[in-house]
């Protein structure tokens, strides 16, 4: 962005983090419905969105959903417990574990999924009705806000 930003920036600003916190109450809400935390649903979002495999290392999932180790540890043995995931032996890496959903878990979350995604249209939040240039705001930066100079600030 160059000079100060303009009252339409921070207008645009504000309706999206509103539209975002809106998104989220709700995503947290709707885990705990499905009897579930909302770590434990983004623990199981973590691993069928993973773009290489449909697994996940428990260092990897400390790092994805921005947590210590001993607690992505915690968390996996919480939600291994309720069959939503499972561990098998890692194929290269002999002290690591994968962690993979059940089909019990894959369920869970098909169902939070679809409602997650209506809610996100609803919302206006979805890249159906954003359109996927407008989703580069978010970046690759684990979520990190940035102006969007090629529209404004030419």
């Amino acid at each position: 962005m160059t000079g100060e930003p303009t009252k339409a920036d921070y207008q645009e600003l504000a309706e999206f983090r509103y539209r975002l916190r809106r998104f989220l109450q709700f995503s947290e809400q709707a885990a705990q419905d499905a009897g579930i935390t909302p770590n434990q649903h983004q623990l199981l979002l973590a691993i069928a969105g993973h773009p290489d495999r449909d697994w996940m290392t428990p260092r990897e999932i400390a790092d994805r959903l921005l947590i210590r180790h001993h607690s992505a540890l915690g968390l996996i043995q919480r939600t291994e417990k309720l069959g939503l995931v499972t561990r098998f032996a890692h194929p290269t890496d002999g002290r690591s574990v994968c962690i993979a959903l059940t089909e019990k878990g894959r369920a869970l979350l098909a169902e939070l999924t679809t409602r997650h995604e209506r809610e996100l249209r609803r919302l206006g939040l979805s890249d159906r009705s954003l359109g996927s240039s407008d989703l580069s705001v978010l970046g690759d930066t684990g979520g990190e806000f940035h102006a969007r100079t090629d529209r404004r600030h030419g």
